[in-house]
C-alpha cells in the first residue's frame, strides 16, 4: 500500500507541474503572438518579439510551440489583446503590479479584484503605485559565460546599468528602453542568455511578518494562476528564515 500511495502522490505532483508548465506555455505563446501581431513576424526586426522568443526558449518551450505562436499572428485569424496593468495594495501596505494581456477587459478586471478583496487587499487606479518602482530590464547568463570582468566590460560599452557577477551567474542590469539593444550586444558575445526580462525593480520595499507574508503570497500565486494574467510584482520582503519556511510549506 505504501508504494502504491508514494506512486499516487508522485503523479499527483506530475499532474500538478505539467499543468503549471501548459499554463506558462500558453501565457508565453499569448506574449509571441501579440508580439508578432504588434510589429512584424522577424525578430530580428522586432524587438519585443525577440524577447517574447527568448524568454520562452529559457522556459525550455518547444520550438514547434514557438513557431505555431508566430504563424497563428501572421495568419490574421489570433484574438485583439489589450495589454493592461493594474496596480493596488496587499495586507501590510505592499504595493503589487499585475501586468495582463485580455480580449475582455472586464473579465479581467473583475477577476483580478476579485483576488485583491479576497486576499483582504485593495485594487487601486493606475499609477498609484508604480511611483515605488523602476522599469528596468534583466539579462541572465550562466556562470561559465564569461568571467565577472568580461561580463562587467562587455555590458558597459553595450550601455548597461549595473552588472552583479556570483557563483550562480551574472545578472546585467539596463534601463526598459535599452533591454533590447544590451541583450543583443550580449548575445553576440557570450551566446544567448539564459533569460532576458522587463521587470518591475521596487525602489523601496515593505517589511512585513510571517502571517502577512503567507497571505501575500496566496494573492500572487491567486494573481498569476488567472489565464489573462502574465506577471505580478510586489515590494514586499521577509527575512530569510520566514521566505524558507514559507516557500518550503
Amino acid at each position: 500500500m505504501a508504494g502504491h500511495s508514494q506512486f499516487k502522490n508522485i503523479m499527483h505532483r506530475k499532474g500538478k507541474q505539467d499543468a503549471v508548465r501548459s499554463k506558462l506555455f500558453a501565457k508565453l505563446a499569448r506574449e509571441i503572438t501579440v508580439a508578432a501581431k504588434a510589429g512584424v513576424a522577424d525578430p530580428d526586426m522586432n524587438a519585443r518579439l525577440r524577447l517574447a522568443i527568448q524568454n520562452a526558449r529559457a522556459e525550455n518551450m518547444p520550438k514547434d510551440n514557438i513557431e505555431r505562436a508566430i504563424k497563428k499572428a501572421a495568419g490574421g485569424d489570433a484574438e485583439t489583446y489589450e495589454q493592461i496593468r493594474y496596480e493596488g495594495y496587499a495586507p501590510g501596505g505592499v504595493a503589487v503590479i499585475v501586468e495582463a494581456l485580455t480580449d475582455n477587459r472586464n473579465r479581467t478586471g473583475g477577476a483580478v479584484r476579485a483576488v485583491f478583496t479576497k486576499y483582504n487587499g485593495n485594487l487601486g487606479a493606475t499609477g498609484s503605485v508604480s511611483h515605488m518602482f523602476n522599469r528596468v530590464g534583466e539579462i541572465r547568463f550562466l556562470p561559465d559565460a564569461a568571467t565577472a570582468d568580461a561580463m562587467l566590460e562587455a555590458a558597459i560599452e553595450a550601455g548597461a546599468e549595473d552588472v552583479e557577477s556570483t557563483d550562480e551567474g551574472h545578472l546585467v542590469v539596463t534601463t526598459f528602453e535599452a533591454l533590447g539593444q544590451v541583450a543583443a550586444a550580449l548575445e553576440a558575445r557570450f551566446g544567448e542568455p539564459e533569460q532576458v526580462k522587463a521587470t518591475w525593480k521596487p525602489n523601496l520595499t515593505t517589511q512585513v511578518d510571517e502571517e502577512r507574508a503567507e497571505t501575500i503570497l496566496r494573492l500572487i500565486a491567486a494573481l498569476e494562476d488567472d489565464d489573462d494574467v502574465q506577471a505580478v510584482f510586489s515590494n514586499f520582503d521577509v527575512d530569510e528564515a520566514t521566505m524558507a519556511r514559507l516557500t518550503a510549506a
